[in-house]
């Protein structure tokens, strides 16, 4: 990968997100998360996708249960059990292409991926030997047997378009391209799979909502404005950990690149926009019509329970040492990020698998 058409310096100032984005989004947290975590671990194990030591240590580093009680702490045990699963698979098959040999190698990820869009939609299929595939399939054995038919077939297509839009990056990494703001926004809600999220919001809380609602404009704005505010901070907060792995198919190299800003110039825009994009969810919930009383009860439940994931992601982001390490920024007002230095390949070692 070559470098950057900038420059960083050595460190950045890193302000509190969770407060901009808690003035409208509440903070619960699952009682059942330690259950849920031992069952979702011995479930994670059984594919082999990392050896002992390095499952350990991503596991120790990515705190993903936490994630997954700040997340959907509404959810009853069986389904907490599952989104946790969701995380496992998720992030382990995201790393493979954001780290390492396939950053750059799209037709491989592409490879990887087929696997896993040969079980979408054939319930009768057998599980595959791939682990990535394996984990999915039960996955979506789990959405089935509780999810709506409209949950299913949302976390399918979701899941069609994060897949394209993983090789898509890839691509864009190859050839150290940087897309124009907008195209990456749009990207960039795809390629965090912010609507599998809200597929798996709506399996969390066994919502039942008719197709009708979701295209709705005033929902759909909604929608993608949770998608904005959920993603935005990662890109902040994983900036650090992206550019020492020579991954630069982030927000703040993008705006960097685009009006020609310095870091911290970058960094301080997108936690504006940030801000600006609570409000404009703030706005849009005061616009969204009634469907009528019924409906309108169930929207609430999803729309809070949609809430809890973004601000519970936002809250993750500070408080895994996936992406700070040895730092611990939660609850600070501001924190100084002191840059990684850049490593050429992954390393499975515990100051760098992160």
């Amino acid at each position: 990968m070559a470098c950057p058409p900038f420059e960083f310096p050595p460190s950045f100032v890193l302000r509190n997100i969770c407060d901009i984005t808690g003035s409208a989004f509440g903070l619960k947290r699952n009682a059942a998360q330690e259950q849920a975590k031992q069952a979702a671990i011995q479930w994670f194990k059984r594919f082999r996708v990392f050896d002992e030591k390095k499952a350990r240590q991503w596991l120790h580093y990515g705190r993903f249960d936490l994630f997954a009680g700040l997340s959907f702490p509404e959810a009853e045990l069986s389904h907490l059990e599952t989104c946790l699963a969701f995380f496992f698979w998720a992030f382990s098959t995201d790393d493979l292409s954001d780290e390492g040999e396939l950053q750059c190698k799209p037709d491989e990820v592409n490879h990887g991926h087929e696997a896993s869009r040969r079980i979408l939609n054939d319930p009768d299929a057998q599980q595959p030997d791939y682990p990535y595939a394996a984990m999915l399939w039960d996955i979506l054995r789990r959405i089935r047997s509780t999810g709506t038919p409209g949950t299913y077939r949302r976390f399918v297509q979701a899941y069609l378009d994060w897949s394209g839009s993983q090789v898509q990056q890839a691509s864009n990494r190859n050839v150290d391209r940087f897309p124009p703001v907008e195209e990456f926004i749009l990207m960039r809600r795809c390629t965090i799979g912010a609507a599998m999220v809200e597929a798996m919001v709506e399996y969390s809380l066994d919502i039942d909502l008719p197709d009708y609602v979701f295209e709705d404009p005033i929902f759909i704005a909604m929608s993608q404005a949770t998608s904005d505010i959920m993603t935005w901070p990662n890109d902040l907060c994983s900036f650090n950990k992206e550019q020492a792995d020579g991954d630069y198919q982030n927000f703040v190299c993008i705006l960097q690149h685009a009006y020609q800003l310095d870091l911290q110039e970058a960094v301080d825009m997108l936690t504006e926009m940030i801000g600006t994009r609570v409000q404009d969810y703030v706005d849009l919930k005061k616009r969204l019509p009634s469907f009528g009383p019924e409906i309108d009860a169930e929207l609430s439940r999803y729309h809070i329970g949609l809430e809890n994931f973004t601000q519970g992601c936002v809250v993750w982001y500070y408080s895994s040492p996936r992406y700070f390490r040895e730092l611990q920024p939660l609850g600070k007002e501001q924190v100084l990020i002191e840059l990684f230095p850049r490593v050429d390949t992954y390393q499975t070692d515990s100051s760098e698998d992160s």
